[in-house]
């Protein structure tokens, strides 16, 4: 299903259209550059969400990981006392 839209956009954007797109396929262009940019926009916000939480968690995965090998030198130091 297609709705027609009445958008304004400035000159040089139309003469960039213009110059990428084939006759009368100025719609398919605009349809296919809109669903790219969010689709690009999507991903750069998962991106910041992902680096935000890793930001978040960085200290609990740290102490986590130091308990970690304090756990095993440990385990280690014992198995060598045996």
């Amino acid at each position: 299903m297609h709705r027609r839209l009445n958008i304004t956009l400035p000159e040089e954007t139309i003469k960039l259209i213009d110059q990428v797109a084939e006759k009368g396929d100025r719609s398919r262009l605009i349809n296919e550059a809109v669903q790219y940019y969010i689709e690009q926009k999507a991903l750069a916000d998962l991106r910041e969400q992902l680096k935000e939480g890793a930001i978040r968690r960085a200290e609990r995965d740290l102490k986590l990981a130091e308990e970690s090998f304090y756990l095993e030198e440990e385990e280690a130091w014992q198995k060598n006392e045996k």
